[in-house]
């Protein structure tokens, strides 16, 4: 049993050292019942007495932690999502969002690819796979755990079939454009299939545009765009497997010719593409995340004005920007003043056009903030 300090309990799944009055005897990693400081029960959660955040709620009811739990939970993350476009990508399962805390499952085309990002979870795998199993059939499932969430959590990170072996990649639709996964490569679980929505809304507004793509990953922006009939594209990256990506997925759907990939800094190449008065009518900035902890912020705060600076002054007359934070310590609030203050440092007037977020597979809940952490613009000059 772990008993909170008084004046502790709070409508969120996450319990910190801090919080804490004692806890009993539970092995790293198992099931322990969390209740106030008067003894009330709150819920039941995976205990890990090594790092801070060191209890993450599974359920405020009182009941058992085991298959059938995982199953009800799954269930329900699929019946919320709807049926799943055979030869699409998307989020099955998506942590805190879904109630299970330390779980993102992904499908693409039929295919599995799940992470464990706590030790709890890590030990519960043969029960989410069953779940997973009862919920959607026999599929093949991949493990992709995330090293760092690992090592912070101590357990040992898996890459690997845990079904049979499946294909070493598999190709899947998002609109017009295809995109290839390859399992056990590529960021998160392969893609980011949390831009899939804001990707379809710039094929919308690329036809007849010049197009750049900072910090441009595997390309799937720039794919969009040019598949709808953007002139053409300028993709900067600095990794060599996403520019190995990029050059892939440009090629699968023959738009090669109409794109540059550049192997550079996006910081240093948005300032020498303002010196040589380059000019676009589209403009995505879709940076990694800035600020790792809240004694960042300052400085990715610094890191965000200047790339939209730049960018802004790169826009021609009534082109759009989309521009983005995946830093979940950087709030809504503070992204939309940094880039008011882009925007009157580069001295032009832009309106907004939309406030964009993660797609809708990628829910958002009220108590748990932090499952809003993509945070975007759609900004045009006037």
């Amino acid at each position: 049993m772990l008993r909170l300090k008084r004046g502790r309990v709070r409508n969120h799944p996450w319990v910190f050292k801090g919080d804490v009055a004692d806890v009993g005897e539970v092995e790293p990693g198992g099931v322990v019942a969390v209740v106030d400081s008067t003894g009330r029960f709150v819920g039941r959660g995976h205990y890990n007495p090594g790092p801070a955040l060191c209890c993450r709620i599974l359920s405020r009811e009182d009941e058992t932690i085991d298959i059938g739990f995982f199953r009800r939970r799954i269930e329900r993350a699929r019946t919320l999502r709807g049926d799943v476009p055979v030869e699409s990508g998307r989020r099955l399962v998506w942590s805190e969002a879904d109630g299970l805390p330390g779980l993102v499952v992904d499908i693409y085309a039929g295919t599995l690819v799940a992470q464990c990002l706590t030790l709890g979870m890590a030990r519960a795998r043969p029960e989410v796979l069953t779940a997973l199993v009862d919920a959607l059939g026999d599929r093949s499932l991949f493990w992709m755990d995330d090293t760092t969430a690992a090592r912070r959590e101590g357990f040992e990170p898996r890459r690997g079939w845990a079904t049979a072996a499946g294909p070493p990649s598999t190709i899947i639709e998002e609109g017009a454009v295809r995109l290839r996964v390859t399992f056990g490569a590529g960021h998160k679980t392969g893609l980011y299939l949390d831009q899939r929505e804001n990707r379809l809304r710039a094929a919308g507004l690329a036809p007849d545009r010049s197009v750049l793509d900072a910090f441009s990953a595997a390309a799937a922006f720039t794919c969009q765009a040019l598949v709808s009939g953007a002139r053409h594209a300028l993709c900067l990256e600095s990794s060599p497997e996403a520019i190995a990506s990029a050059h892939d997925h440009l090629a699968l759907n023959a738009v090669a010719e109409r794109a540059e990939v550049r192997a550079v800094n996006a910081f240093d190449e948005l300032r020498r593409l303002e010196r040589e008065r380059a000019r676009f009518g589209l403009i995505v900035l879709d940076p990694p995340p800035f600020a790792r902890g809240r004694d960042t912020v300052e400085r990715a705060a610094r890191g965000y004005k200047e790339i939209n600076l730049r960018a802004l002054r790169l826009l021609e007359p009534a082109g759009h920007l989309m521009t983005f934070s995946c830093s979940h310590h950087v709030s809504d609030a503070v992204f939309e003043e940094i880039c008011r203050e882009a925007a009157g440092d580069a001295g032009v007037s832009a309106r907004v056009v939309a406030v964009l977020t993660q797609a809708s597979d990628h829910p958002v809940l009220l108590e748990v903030p932090e499952t809003r952490y993509l945070k975007g613009r759609l900004l045009q000059v006037l």
